[in-house]
This record gives structure tokens, sequence and C-alpha cells, in this order.
């Protein structure tokens, strides 16, 4: 009888991709379907067709999110499985000079050519393709990201952004609607704004200021436009 196949834990590499793509659907869901339901809004249509065009935006954007989340990640792992079939062949039939630049990487950092040539040797004599891909590449051959996992976190994170602007749009009354809906936008990209810098570790508060920069104008932008329909 066969032994179950032991399931390899998720690799940090690969959860902090799924967060930044969950992350990133829920902005873009927010900024959507805001802009959406404010130049609708703008335009001084009923309620009713507002939250029409704002579900149908929503549904647009799910499948969207989803299918580019899973084109691009299938992409970037059809370009690793390149440049790992790639290395293997070098390995094979040019070992040494893929050995000298390994060294001659070490080198650079500062580390003496018999220090850089030793340790080169060391890492090598393991698992040496693990160990070229990375050095060569920039990445680890075991750290596969899920095209799946990605489109299903932007399949969920999409529609879950995209409530927040439709719910204010809709439940607020008509006197304070559009005021209401901004200040609620603006905060929602605050949060994943910072989200986003902490998991790209850039600047918490650039990042925070410019996402909702760009939303306010983007929201005044698509009411303004709405208005000449008026």
């Amino acid at each position: 009888m066969n032994k179950p196949k032991k399931r390899r834990p998720q690799s940090l590499a690969n959860r902090i991709n799924l967060i930044r793509a969950a992350v990133m659907g829920a902005n873009d869901g927010i900024l959507s379907i805001a802009g959406i339901v404010l130049g609708v809004a703008g335009a001084a249509v009923s309620p009713h067709n507002i939250l029409l065009s704002g579900l149908a935006g929503m549904l647009a954007g799910t499948v969207s999110m989803a299918m580019g989340e899973f084109v691009s990640v299938s992409s970037q792992r059809d370009t690793e499985k390149q440049a790992i079939a790639d290395e293997t062949l070098a390995l094979d039939e040019r070992y040494d000079e893929e050995f000298n630049f390994i060294k001659n990487k070490y080198v650079q950092t500062g580390i003496s050519p018999d220090l850089a040539a030793k340790a080169t040797k060391e890492m090598l004599a393991g698992d040496k393709l693990t160990v070229a891909v990375r050095e060569r590449y920039g990445f680890d051959p075991a750290d596969k990201t899920s095209a799946v996992g990605a489109a299903i976190a932007s399949m969920v994170s999409f529609p879950t952004g995209s409530l927040l602007p439709l719910l204010a749009i809709t439940l607020f009354p008509a006197s304070i609607r559009i005021g209401a809906t901004i200040i609620a936008v603006a905060i929602a990209l605050a949060i994943t704004g910072y989200t986003a810098a902490v998991l790209g570790n850039a600047q918490r508060g650039k990042a925070l200021g410019r996402n909702v920069l760009f939303g306010l104008l983007t929201m005044i932008v698509t009411y303004v436009i709405g208005t000449l329909f008026a």
C-alpha cells in the first residue's frame, strides 16, 4: 500500500505573494467600483441604476482580476521553469563557467578569491542546481508560487473591496452619499496602501499617501465626468 505523499509546507515567499494578490485585489476593488458608482452618481441617475452599474463593475472586475493574476503568475512560473532548464544544461555542459560565475559574484562582495572559491565549491557540493539558479537568476526553485491560489485570492478580495463603495453610495442618504463614499473609500485606501507597503518593505507614509491621493483624484475625475452627462 502506497503511503500518501507528504505535502510540502507553503513557503513564506508564496504566502506573501498570495497576501499581496489579496491586498491588491481589494485595493483595485475599492477604487474601481468607487470610480464607477461616483461617476454614475455624478450623472444624477437613480439609486437603482447606481447599484446596477456597481454590481456589473464588480462582476467584470472580479473575473478580470482573477484571470490577470492567473496569467501573470503562470507566465512567471514558465519563465522560472525555463531558467531552471537552462541552468541544468549549463551545469552539465559548462560547469567551470558556472562555478567561476558564482565565485566571481562572491568576490565582488568583498570576499577574497580563495575563500570565494572554497565557499562556491562547498555550496555546489550539495544541491548545486538550487545554488546555481539562486545565484544566477535570483530565485529559489523550491519556491513555487501558485497561479490558482493567486487567482482565488483576487477573486475573493476584489468583490470584498468593492462592497465598501457600493454599500456607501446606496445606503447613505442622498444628501451626504457622495461625501460619505469618498471618506469611506479614502480610509479603506489608506489601510490597503499601508498594508501593501508593509508587504513590500517600502516607506509606509509615502505609500499610504500616494494610494489615497491617486484614489481621491480618480474619484474626483470620474464624478466630474459623470456630472457632464447629467
